[in-house]
């Protein structure tokens, strides 16, 4: 089953206006995002999905491959069914969607979110190991999964709570990747809001909380950091320049 990748990518972030376009040791973030996505191997085509005619002219003199999409969206998911709604890409039934503010995103959060599809599971995605000092912080997604690797509930919050303030929890921080099939994203893009999804600000509640598994790959090692804030894009900077400069010695 071949694996179309899909990266929203959008200007409007209230947090890093022009995000996508941000320079990041030199070059735009997206660019970035799109070669640790290609790297990967994870997928058989792979582009940009955007509103942004700044950000499509950027992502295709780099030689990648971009989508104008509506700037009525709401969600990364909104945008990623409207690519697959597109005849140019009939042929993919399996989907990857990878937040375009992800530059460290891990090979390994990609590969489990789409295993979990091929394994049975109409929507996969990924999450990793988290400190319980950095449990609290509500930028950071906690998911817990049952006993069959699938998620019983996202939150802001920390959950599962350490009643007797013990430090035996183990929390898994929730990774900005979504792999589904074309039917299950098909039927998310059908079904009503939930309260919760309102509440957290988290849109993967509202498949969950009506009925759709979503399958979790648990990665040992803790989520790379994705770019939110000024804060958050020099972090990432330091980091990739780190990175250079290893490749390079």
């Amino acid at each position: 089953m071949p694996v179309l990748g899909v990266i929203p990518a959008r200007l409007g972030s209230s947090r890093l206006p022009r995000k996508p376009l941000l320079p990041l040791a030199g070059e735009p973030l997206i660019l970035w995002v799109i070669r640790r996505v290609a790297a990967a191997g994870v997928c058989d085509r792979l582009v940009v999905a955007t509103d942004a005619p700044d950000i499509a002219r950027v992502v295709e003199r780099a030689g990648a491959e971009a989508v104008l999409t509506s700037p009525e969206h709401e969600s990364g998911t909104e945008r990623v069914a409207e690519v697959i709604a597109n005849k140019a890409f009939k042929d993919f039934d399996l989907v990857l969607n990878v937040q375009g503010d992800e530059p460290f995103v891990a090979v390994a959060a990609l590969r489990g979110a789409v295993a979990r599809v091929r394994d049975g599971e109409p929507i996969g995605t990924a999450a990793g190991s988290l400190a319980a000092a950095l449990a609290g912080d509500p930028n950071r997604v906690k998911v817990v999964v049952d006993a069959q690797g699938r998620a019983v509930y996202f939150s802001r919050a920390p959950i599962p709570f350490d009643r007797d303030g013990r430090g035996a929890v183990a929390y898994h921080q929730h990774v900005g990747v979504y792999a589904y099939t074309r039917e299950a994203l098909e039927r998310w893009m059908r079904l009503p809001p939930v309260a919760a999804e309102r509440w957290e600000r988290l849109e993967q509640l509202r498949p969950l909380l009506h009925g759709m598994p979503i399958g979790v790959a648990l990665l040992a090692a803790p989520v790379a950091p994705g770019v939110d804030t000024a804060a958050d894009l020099a972090e990432a900077e330091a980091q990739l320049t780190r990175e250079l400069r290893e490749v390079s010695s």
